[in-house]
């Protein structure tokens, strides 16, 4: 306040007098507890996969991936049985030069010795490709129609060998030679059994959807 009539003091000077209480500013603080705010839930992505069946964060969807079935794989099953052809072919060669060099050295007398001549041999190996390419057929149509497709392979070619096997003894052939040829057509159908079921089981396999 300015007074002009103080006494003690001359005329035309003023004097400053302080405020009563300091000035303080102030300011606009914010409060989250006072203002009225929503929240706005964060937006989720949803990844979406790309042809190569992952997501963008690399994971991969398993849901829709589940195993339908097994699948026959004809050519792998065909073309093992072609490679089980040749074995039992061989089997079946090599088991006869077996049998004519003991019949050479054993005394089995010339009737059995000549029971098992080359031309014998070429027929048992023409008959165990011939019953190698059976018993993949045989696998191929059990596996595209029966539910339990390698336990009725088993006992087919189970069974197909008991009457190879037996067969030769009721030929009215030497015994030696028949015993010698039941030996033969035992191994014979002992590998073609183990080898077209082996293929049968790589050749199926489980697909996905």
């Amino acid at each position: 306040m300015v007074s002009d009539n103080e006494p003690g003091r001359p005329d035309g000077e003023t004097e400053m007098t302080a405020p009563t209480t300091p000035y303080t500013p102030t300011y606009n603080t914010y409060d989250p507890a006072d203002a009225d705010t929503v929240r706005m839930p964060l937006p989720t992505s949803h990844p979406t996969a790309d042809h190569h069946g992952y997501d963008h964060d690399h994971t991969v969807h398993t849901a829709d991936r589940r195993p339908t079935g097994p699948v026959l794989d004809a050519t792998r099953l065909w073309t093992g049985g072609l490679a089980t052809a040749a074995v039992a072919a061989l089997v079946g060669l090599v088991g006869t030069l077996v049998i004519q060099v003991l019949f050479h050295y054993a005394p089995v007398g010339t009737a059995a010795a000549h029971a098992l001549t080359s031309s014998n041999a070429g027929l048992i190996c023409l008959f165990a490709a011939v019953a190698a390419l059976a018993a993949t057929g045989i696998a191929h149509l059990l596996i595209v129609s029966t539910p339990d497709p390698l336990s009725y392979l088993g006992w087919i070619i189970g069974l197909s060998t008991a009457a190879a096997v037996v067969l030769p003894l009721l030929g009215g052939i030497p015994m030696a030679a028949a015993v010698a040829l039941a030996v033969i057509n035992l191994v014979i159908g002992l590998a073609i059994g183990s080898l077209v079921i082996g293929t049968a089981i790589a050749a199926r396999r489980p697909t996905t959807r």
